[in-house]
């Protein structure tokens, strides 16, 4: 029958092959066309023949056509035919789709929805058929029958297209629905449905069939639904993520359900996704610029919904186009700065703690992106990499921090801008670690930072550059050639930087030798540079290579001064070089090094001061060191046992033109020798036995030598007298002479050698008194010193303005000195000691150099002296001290000290502020070791496990010894009141109240305990009330919002200075004893002020949040969601507080000056941010129908009973208190006109000023009231009815006032002109004094 159709269709006449057709039944036909379609011959030719026999001009050719489409359908779908057969035969269906007539279309359309309805499609061939024939429908004109009505064909389509995305799908055949989609021409709604049930069904899919779908869906939002599409895609990936989180969190989630998915089949897909996206931004950018769009307003909302690890991911790998990477980096820095400051604002107050109990940080969430990029996310490392430096560069440090150690480990990371650039670096080193492609890129990128920033601090890039090394040192040596390029320019570079570079490449330079052998040759040229930076640098490069080069031989060094040392590579030097060719290597350094001994006294400062380390590390270098120290220190020795003074200081100086320097730095030259004798008497004397013996005399005439010249030094520089060193209290001491200078010089020197002898005699004496007695003849010297020029630097201020010279002692003696003088009971010491105990002068100063110790450690991060460096020798000095001086100050309290002498500040204030210094050095540099340094403090429980060491407690236990002494000097009577005992104390407990948990019952005492001490003690001392209600407040916001303490201060501010009104007695509502007739005001007014603004902040960051939630929008938009009530809750129950606080205030007499000011400032902030509380709800009334709450309508009834009407009083009394300076100015001037004009001038200067906030107020509450009627029109609640009307104050004219003054002015100044008159008058208001002058000109 085929063959007979194909036959019949060639003929030109169509009537035989329509017979033909009619006599084959509806099965006949399509049985036909499946066997043709199977055998796979002429099917096309079959198809076309049947539909040249059925013309659409005929009912029953359409009714064919029909049959033909409804059979070849399944056929096409079911799998059967080969897909060129396939795609011929939709081809040519197609094509013939056009001729059909609309309700045969219709027809078709609906088979086709049940088709998919079904679930039947296999390879979606037929879909595009069915795109065909909604296009064709779509265009249609007819009127088609659906249901009961007829629609025309583009309605016919919509409601077709409705009713297939309500229905099910198969979740195989929705890649083929997505693409046939994109054929159909989609109106806006159409598209959105179709893009809704799209997403829909991502969660009913298997993972692996997503990023295809993804890719279409991209593709179809070509023709819009942009946002819709990239938030689908967004939230899917981070429900997922989340959902993974979880089942990570809780394991055993896997036994109750199959586990959703294996981690890094997930990680897989969501990087083809963002493959899929980028890909198709780089074909369409308005796509990138939605996404962009759509994460900025969605962030406004909701920053964890908008910035999760895919969102991120996508947008790094976005940036590496770089038409949006400004913008993307731009948008994720503001991102960054932002999460950094509201988690910083959430810290800081309970309040806010409680409306937002989850805290968001995006930090985090960026490093999540770099631990999920392992899984072959290359596209967005290179994007991570940029945000790094980025982030690196904006945020900075801005200018150095004090000395070597400065890096941004300690005390930086409060504030936003630095946590982001700690962020920058960890991105950095997280994806070195990560991704070995990109590694030499980042390193390069980090040295030629350190190279050209070289004027700004680069402390932040060299310590990430450390610990790059230290994660992995050998990739350094595929990028040596970087590293000898860098290390050329080091003599044009800080010494800081020069130390922290060298220290971070260090690792490299004991595996490569090439890279050694280039740093010896910079370092050697260094040496002989014209510039004294550079050959600072080759002496520090010097010392480092002495330090870790070990000659064999040399002791282990375990107790390793550089922090870096101990963790970075513990390579095997004698694997790379023989001990020989170290030992050649290191003794060819010193005699380089030897040269610099004749340099400036700077360089020659860094040998000395490097040497000791040199020396503990490697050991066989020492007999070496010693003979060029000793050879040094016999230039300027006298060695004749009867000569005074004992070393030559003439020597030490050098004269340039009238100009004195200092050349050799005597005391740190034998500082040198005292530390490195020490360390090689207590270490090489144990292995002497293996050494040989002409080896061993060598090294005794060495040791010997120093100890017979340290010993005469002593004993001579106890027999000086100041005269000896031409030094005496008629000596010049002024910087600006010659003489001065090197009188200066002499003396530093001087003072120096003494605290170098002290230290050297008290560790050899062994606690004998002879030693002991020697001790302090010494420090009789040094404070003989020591005196004369405090007296000097007290005579003439700019001489010598500096603080004393920096103490020779080191940390550990400065530890084993102070616990020997306080704490030391052996009965066998007792009377070595008593030498030392009896002189007041010596205790005093050894309290005093662990303070200055104690600050340089605070200020800079490192001591001087050996050990300097290592923070966890630092760690247990500070332990040390910190007993020592505890036990002190509350053992011996300052009353009973301070009853004998009454010079300089008592031990124990000493102590106190040492104890201070501490607590707050602890908190910045030690804040891992916090727990333990308060178990070393804990004398009763030294035995205590480490693991349970409860921080709270043990601070606890500290406060009340401290609230002890407190309660002590307020109830001392006013004799013995010690301001500034009492303010250090305050200091001491605010630092220590940071370490207890704001949850915990003990917090909740030293609240309790600080508020009653604020009630009960009538303190008149400004810095102490100060510090104790800074310290109530800084307490206070950790446990609950600060408002109704604000109001009973408020009170009593308003009880102590009385009201505006002079007529109103106000009733004495005393809470606080603090706030009484000295400190009120500015004091205690200022104070509270200042916590309202506080307050306001957070009030005003809340109705930020209240109107970026509003602009959310939810399922149900008319209910407001619980967390939207909560927060307006919040703020109008804070807002009405602090109207109460303002009420109290408006109302006092407060005298002119900084209290009226930041009062009229802080009230136009009210005013502002009521007002923006209003806008939010004007903005709420929009966009649903809600009514106002009850609570708002109280607060606006308040503000206009409570507040308005007051501050308006207040300006009228304002006003009138600086018409009243005025015009006893003027009465001052007709007195005496010529001497008093300046001072007239001043204080209509100040008026000027201080009224200037008045206009800005009075705006902000006419804007106020402005915004209520608007919202009154909205809500149709007439919040007015609670606003009286506002005074006009455009014009005032006060006849009385007019009147007097004409008077007053006719009879004093007959001869001016009448209408000069309104100008006298205008000068009784405060308004304006510019008539005045006016007239004054015209005279």
């Amino acid at each position: 029958m085929a063959q007979r159709i194909l036959s019949l269709a060639a003929e030109e006449s169509p009537e035989r092959l329509q017979e033909a057709l009619q006599s084959l039944g509806e099965a006949e036909l399509g049985e036909m066309v499946t066997r043709q379609a199977l055998k796979g011959r002429e099917t096309a030719a079959l198809l076309r023949g049947i539909f040249k026999g059925s013309p659409c001009s005929q009912r029953s050719g359409v009714l064919r056509r029909l049959q033909v489409y409804k059979h070849c359908v399944p056929l096409v779908e079911s799998g059967d035919l080969h897909l060129g057969k396939v795609s011929e035969i939709i081809g040519l269906l197609m094509l013939e789709a056009r001729q059909l007539p609309g309700h045969a279309l219709a027809e078709l359309a609906n088979l086709f929805v049940d088709v998919i309805k079904g679930g039947s499609l296999s390879n979606g061939k037929s879909l595009e058929l069915f795109s065909t024939v909604l296009t064709v429908l779509a265009s249609s004109k007819e009127s088609l029958a659906y249901g009961k009505g007829e629609l025309n064909g583009e309605e016919f389509k919509k409601q077709l297209i409705n009713t297939l995305c309500s229905s099910k799908w198969d979740p195989q055949c929705v890649i083929h629905l997505a693409n046939m989609f994109r054929d159909i021409p989609l109106s806006g709604e159409e598209l959105q449905f179709v893009v809704e049930k799209i997403l829909r069904m991502f969660s009913k899919l298997d993972l692996q069939e997503i990023p295809p779908l993804v890719y279409q869906l991209l593709l179809l939002s070509a023709k819009g639904s942009k946002k819709t599409v990239l938030e689908g895609i967004i939230s899917f990936f981070n429900q997922l993520d989340k959902r993974q989180k979880e089942e990570q969190r809780v394991p055993q989630s896997a036994d109750l359900e199959v586990a959703t998915m294996p981690l890094d089949q997930l990680r897989h897909v969501e990087g083809t996704v963002i493959l899929h996206i980028v890909s198709v931004i780089n074909l369409d950018q308005d796509l990138g610029e939605e996404l962009i769009r759509h994460l900025k307003t969605e962030q406004q909302k909701d920053p964890g919904r908008a910035l999760c690890p895919f969102s991120v991911a996508l947008l790094l790998s976005v940036a590496v186009k770089h038409r949006l990477q400004e913008q993307i980096f731009d948008f994720l820095k503001t991102s960054i700065t932002r999460s950094c400051k509201d988690l910083q604002f959430l810290q800081a107050s309970k309040f806010l703690q409680d409306l937002f109990p989850q805290q968001y940080d995006v930090s985090a969430v960026i490093l999540e992106v770099v631990k999920n990029s392992a899984f072959g996310w290359d596209h967005v490392t290179q994007g991570l990499v940029d945000l790094g430096f980025s982030l690196m560069e904006s945020y900075e440090p801005k200018k150095p921090f004090g000395g070597k150690a400065a890096d941004t480990s300690y005390g930086l990371s409060k504030m936003p801008a630095q946590q982001a650039c700690k962020l920058g670096a960890s991105i950095l080193l997280e994806t070195f670690k990560v991704h070995e492609p990109i590694r030499s890129e980042i390193l390069e990128q980090v040295l030629n930072r350190v190279l050209t920033k070289a004027a700004s601090p680069v402390t932040h890039f060299i310590e990430l550059l450390s610990n790059i090394v230290v994660s992995a040192p050998l990739v350094l040596q595929t990028s040596s050639s970087k590293v000898t390029e860098t290390f050329d320019n080091l003599s044009f570079l800080p010494i800081d930087t020069v130390q922290g570079l060298l220290r971070a490449v260090q690792p490299l330079l004991k595996v490569s030798m090439s890279v050694r052998d280039s740093l010896i040759l910079v370092l050697q040229k260094a040496i002989f540079s014209r510039q004294l930076d550079a050959r600072k640098a080759a002496v520090a490069g010097f010392l480092l290579l002495l330090r870790n080069f070990k000659v064999l031989g040399s002791l282990s060094s375990s107790q390793c001064s550089q922090a870096i040392g101990a963790t970075q590579i513990q390579a095997d030097v004698h694997a790379c070089y023989n001990s020989a060719a170290n030992e050649a290597f290191c003794l060819e350094i010193l005699g380089s090094l030897r040269r610099c001994l004749s340099q400036q006294a700077d360089v020659r400062l860094m040998l000395y001061e490097g040497f000791y380390d040199v020396l503990r590390r490697n050991s066989q270098l020492a007999s070496s060191i010693m003979e060029t120290l000793l050879s040094q220190i016999k230039q300027y020795y006298l060695p004749q046992p009867d000569l005074l003074p004992p070393l030559k200081l003439e020597g030490c100086i050098m004269a340039q033109g009238d100009q004195i320097f200092l050349q050799e730095p005597l005391a740190h030259l034998l500082c040198c020798i005292q530390h490195c004798l020490a360390w090689y008497k207590s270490t090489v004397n144990l292995c002497q036995g293996s050494e040989d013996d002409d080896e061993e005399e060598e090294d005794v005439g060495f040791e010997q030598n120093f100890e017979e010249m340290l010993e005469s030094v002593t004993r001579r520089m106890i027999k000086s007298e100041l005269e000896d060193f031409e030094l005496d209290k008629s000596a010049d001491f002024s910087l600006s002479s010659g003489v001065g200078v090197k009188n200066n010089i002499y003396a530093i020197q001087v003072m120096g050698i003494c605290e170098v002898l002290i230290e050297y005699n008290f560790n050899i004496g062994n606690f004998s008194k002879n030693k002991f007695e020697d001790v302090l003849g010494l420090f009789t010297c040094y404070n003989k010193l020591s005196e004369i020029l405090k007296e000097k630097a007290g005579k003439n201020k700019s001489a010598l303005g500096n603080k004393t010279a920096r103490s020779f002692l080191s940390m550990g003696f400065v530890s084993t000195l102070l616990t020997a003088l306080f704490r030391d009971n052996a009965q066998s010491h007792e009377e070595s000691l008593a030498v030392l105990r009896s002189s007041t002068e010596f205790l005093r100063y050894a309290v005093s150099v662990a303070l200055q110790k104690v600050q340089q450690l605070e200020e800079t991060g490192q001591t001087d002296g050996p050990d300097g460096q290592n923070l966890e020798k630092m760690f247990q000095n500070l332990c040390k001290i910190t007993q020592v001086l505890l036990w002190r100050y509350t053992s011996i309290p300052t009353v009973v000290e301070e009853s004998g002498k009454k010079k300089g500040k008592s031990i124990s204030l000493l102590c106190l502020e040492g104890l201070l210094r501490i607590f707050n050095t602890v908190q910045i540099l030690y804040t891992a070791r916090i727990p333990q340094f308060l178990q070393a403090l804990d004398i009763t429980d030294g035995d205590a496990e480490e693991t349970d060491i409860n921080v709270t407690e043990k601070a606890a236990f500290q406060i009340r010894q401290f609230q002890r002494s407190l309660v002590n000097q307020l109830s001392s009577a006013e004799d013995d009141f010690n301001a500034k005992e009492t303010q250090s104390l305050i200091t001491v407990l605010s630092t220590l109240s940071k370490l207890l948990d704001p949850a915990s019952q003990q917090f909740l005492q030293f609240l309790t305990w600080t508020v009653k001490v604020c009630k009960e003690n009538a303190l008149e001392d400004i810095s102490c009330c100060k510090g104790l209600l800074s310290l109530l407040f800084s307490v206070h916001v950790l446990y609950k919002s600060p408002v109704s303490l604000l109001r009973e201060l408020a009170q009593d501010i308003h009880a102590c200075l009385g009201d505006i009104d002079q007529d109103v007695e106000v009733e004495s509502r005393c809470h606080f004893a603090i706030v009484n007739a000295k400190t009120a005001a500015p004091t205690v007014c200022l104070l509270v002020l200042g916590q309202v603004d506080k307050v306001l902040e957070e009030v005003d960051w809340l109705i930020k949040k209240l109107t970026s939630l509003g602009s959310n929008t939810s399922e149900d938009p008319s209910q407001p969601s619980n967390q939207t009530q909560a927060l307006e809750k919040g703020v109008i129950l804070q807002l009405g507080t602090l109207l109460t606080v303002y009420h109290e205030l408006v109302q006092t007499a407060l005298p002119a000056g900084s209290c009226v000011d930041t009062l009229l400032r802080s009230l136009s902030k009210t005013y502002t941010i009521l007002t923006s509380l209003i806008k939010h709800y004007i903005q709420a009334c929009r966009s649903t129908s809600n009514t106002i709450p009850g609570r708002l309508e109280k607060l606006v009834k308040l503000s206009g009973s409570h507040l308005t009407p007051q501050c308006y009083s207040f300006i009228t009394y304002v006003q009138n208190i600086h018409s009243e300076s005025l015009s006893f100015m003027e009465e001052k001037k007709k007195k005496k006109k010529e001497d008093e004009a300046a001072a007239v001038s001043t204080v209509m200067a100040k008026v000027l000023r201080e009224t200037k906030p008045i206009p800005n107020l009075i705006f902000a509450i006419e804007q106020y009231e402005k915004f209520l009627i608007h919202l009154s029109k909205k809500s149709k609640v007439n919040l007015m009815q609670y606003m009286k009307l506002s005074t006009s104050r455009d014009f005032r004219i006060n006849a009385s006032v007019l009147d007097s003054a004409l008077q007053e002015h006719n009879t004093e100044d007959a001869e001016n002109e009448p209408h000069n008159d309104q100008s006298s008058a205008a000068e009784h208001t405060d308004e304006n004094q510019e008539p005045k002058k006016k007239r004054r000109r015209k005279k």
